[in-house]
């Protein structure tokens, strides 16, 4: 779509409006999002492989709430909002700098966890803000240009600059780890709490459910994606050094198969494309999908790990190195048939689902803890999305 030249009034777009998909901004939008995605995953499995895993899950976990809520509110606001004029465009700019900033300042947080200091989210922090400064603009242009929503915008605007202040406050408030935890649980119980307010309160958006569906599909593939690159990143250094062996060949083997797997899961459960005709459970769709994006990228941190393990750089027990790839997946597996029970009620077929994608991960760990081969046990967990796909499979058949 050529730029607009004169700027639109911001008024709502058509809910209905039918065939809705991303634009080419919002690809751009979704790949710098993933990038800061990648640096967290890699940080979560090098202090794994260390084994500072106090470090590791307080860090990933932060880092990772801080860039999905970003970018879930502006895939909602973009679906209602969308004028894709210059101004857009160039506050949309403005977000991915920060998401940038984040990425940047992320392995401070880690650091300094890990050094039982003041958690260091200066860097975090200015980032998320510059990102929210961005979000705050455009919803005061739709209260500006927009009557019929402006309480709405303006509830929306007034949680994010409230919570903004708690941020700013964590860079120089001397909390050690529990108590910026604690803080951090107020603001999100606060950012959380503003788009609910002002979407059952105020007044609803005018969001396009096929246009959700689609970008939280795309933000998925893109997660997807960054896991395999960054495992086979690890893999070519090692042959590089060593030259291939059966276990570089295996893990590749396993990391492709469980990606494909695992893409293929998310899209036989149209747990988007429901949201039509169940948009009161948006919010059960939009807040439950954030555990699935940090469950995902932990699977490729997971497979890190392994990598590192056959490099003999991992300094921890084939038991944990398992674990570290089998929870993530768990999360995604179990989580997506959550959601799908959330969004069109119990199905008796999510239970056989469910067995499936558990039973290889528990057989992945004991297997682990009774000593055997370390890549036979990764093979084995990898397998976690392969029975409930073959289950929707035979359903929809």
């Amino acid at each position: 779509m050529p730029m607009q030249s004169q700027l639109k009034k911001m008024t709502g777009r058509d809910p209905d409006e039918a065939g809705r998909a991303g634009s080419s901004l919002e690809i751009l939008y979704d790949l710098v999002f993933v990038v800061a995605f990648a640096v967290a995953g890699v940080q979560l499995a090098d202090y794994l492989t260390q084994g500072h895993y106090l470090a590791a899950i307080a860090g990933y976990l932060m880092m990772m709430f801080a860039t999905i809520w970003a970018w879930i509110n502006f895939a909602w606001f973009s679906s209602a909002f969308d004028t894709d004029d210059w101004f857009y465009r160039i506050l949309a700019l403005v977000q991915m700098i920060g998401v940038g900033i984040v990425a940047i300042g992320i392995p401070n947080v880690f650091t300094s966890i890990n050094s039982h200091e003041h958690v260091d989210v200066t860097v975090a922090v200015i980032g998320y803000i510059v990102m929210r400064v961005g979000m705050v603009t455009q919803w005061l242009r739709v209260a500006v240009q927009s009557p019929e929503y402006r309480s709405t915008a303006l509830a929306y605007s007034s949680a994010t600059l409230l919570a903004q202040l708690g941020w700013v406050g964590l860079i120089f408030l001397p909390t050690n780890l529990g108590e910026t935890l604690g803080v951090i649980a107020v603001l999100v119980a606060i950012e959380c709490a503003g788009p609910f307010i002002a979407e059952t309160r105020v007044r609803t958006t005018p969001w396009n459910s096929e246009h959700i569906a689609e970008r939280y599909g795309t933000l998925m593939v893109i997660t997807l994606g960054e896991g395999v690159v960054g495992t086979v990143a690890v893999l070519q250094a090692q042959i590089s050094r060593a030259g291939w062996t059966a276990e570089t060949a295996v893990l590749g083997l396993a990391a492709m198969g469980v990606t494909f797997m695992m893409w293929w899961l998310y899209f036989l459960l149209p747990n988007g494309e429901v949201l039509g005709e169940q948009r009161r459970k948006a919010f059960g769709f939009g807040y439950g999908s954030m555990p699935l994006y940090m469950g995902c990228a932990a699977v490729g941190a997971g497979l890190h790990v392994v990598a590192l393990w056959i490099e003999r750089e991992a300094h921890i027990g084939p038991v944990v190195v398992v674990l570290a790839l089998a929870v993530p997946l768990a999360i995604y597996c179990l989580g997506l048939l959550v959601m799908q029970g959330y969004l069109v009620g119990h199905q008796a077929w999510l239970w056989p689902m469910a067995v499936g994608a558990a039973a290889p991960l528990l057989a992945g760990v004991l297997m682990a803890v009774a000593g055997l081969p370390l890549l036979l046990c990764v093979v084995v967990t990898c397998l976690a999305p392969l029975v409930p796909v073959v289950v929707a499979e035979v359903r929809t058949d």
